[in-house]
């Protein structure tokens, strides 16, 4: 007979592994589901990232997180969160994707992986959203030279490189691809640089592009990708430009077609804000409760580790209160 956990974390990041932490704490069976390697999303961030938070507001069950820098960075995080996972012995399976979550016919739920079939009372969803990326729709999207994550620049070097949006994520890629030799353009769909960008990152793309040295059009979206160009739709019109990369920071989502396989409901407007209580972070569906980023549904700048780690105290209190 398959055994009962009494929760499984489905979301191996930084929440996920709270919240196991949490159920250990609290003495109840549980299992962390994580389709790819450890803290995935941290994983697959660009190699030369910092954090932009210091490094105890991303600490987790109260687990002191040493950096050498004011600001961590990606490889620092990533021995953090292996450390803690190792060293308190967390059950969790890595590589192994949840497929569905159904009820079997005396109660608990069946979580189906590509792997096996577990039950458990109570199921946490914590997995994030950055494994989605958010499509331009745009002829030429699917061409190879086109990706939506950056992982570091040597590649780029040579190059003429389109990176298209404003927020860190480009910005790193375009300051990055820059300085090892890349011919960069930004394709920015607002006035000019996001103003969530980190504040010591800001001053340096706005003074490369007010000298030249990177090229940005405002106002403007890509209208096509072909082989060795790309067309821009400007103010002034449409724009072709030789290229060779597109680094499309378009942004990413959560699942939504697992959410609402799982029978979470999600708001009728373009944000697609699940359905939760503040308080216990339980959903409409008894027993399955959401933590971390995945909360926000689109508006995906809400959720953060520092200001959701909090979530794994609140559903596992709920969880032993009806035990």
């Amino acid at each position: 007979m398959e055994k009962t956990f009494d929760v499984i974390i489905i979301g191996g990041g930084p929440i996920g592994l709270a919240c196991g932490l949490e159920a250990k704490k609290a003495g109840l069976a549980y299992l962390i589901l994580e389709k790819g390697s450890l803290v995935n999303s941290l994983y697959n961030y660009p190699a030369n990232m910092t954090f932009f938070s210091t490094s105890e507001r991303i600490e987790i069950g109260a687990v002191p997180f040493v950096s050498n820098n004011v600001k961590p960075t990606r490889p620092e995080a990533l021995e953090y969160y292996r450390r803690i996972a190792v060293s308190n012995h967390l059950n969790i399976h890595l590589k192994e994707e949840v497929i569905s979550i159904g009820h079997t016919a005396d109660g608990p739920f069946e979580v189906v992986t590509a792997a096996a079939k577990y039950n458990a009372v109570h199921i946490i969803i914590a997995t994030g959203f950055y494994d989605i990326p958010v499509l331009m729709d745009v002829p030429g999207e699917s061409l190879p030279k086109v990706t939506h994550y950056y992982k570091e620049p040597h590649f780029y070097a040579m190059q003429k490189v389109i990176v298209v949006g404003a927020s860190n994520s480009a910005v790193d890629a375009a300051l990055e691809t820059w300085r090892k030799g890349a011919e960069v353009t930004m394709v920015i769909r607002g006035e000019g640089i996001g103003r969530r960008v980190k504040y010591w990152v800001k001053p340096d793309i706005e003074n490369r592009i007010k000298e030249g040295s990177i090229t940005a059009y405002t106002r403007s979206t890509l209208a096509a990708i072909r082989e060795k160009e790309v067309d821009i739709n400007t103010p002034d019109g449409v724009v072709t430009l030789p290229n060779d990369y597109v680094i499309a920071m378009t942004g990413y989502q959560p699942n939504f077609h697992f959410l609402r396989q799982a029978g979470i409901q999600l708001s009728s407007d373009e944000l697609l804000q699940p359905t939760y209580d503040p308080e216990s972070m339980e959903t409409n569906v008894k027993n399955i409760y959401l933590g971390g980023v995945v909360c926000g549904g689109m508006n995906t700048h809400l959720w953060f580790i520092e200001n959701s780690r909090e979530h794994a105290e609140k559903i596992i209190r709920k969880i032993k209160a009806q035990s």
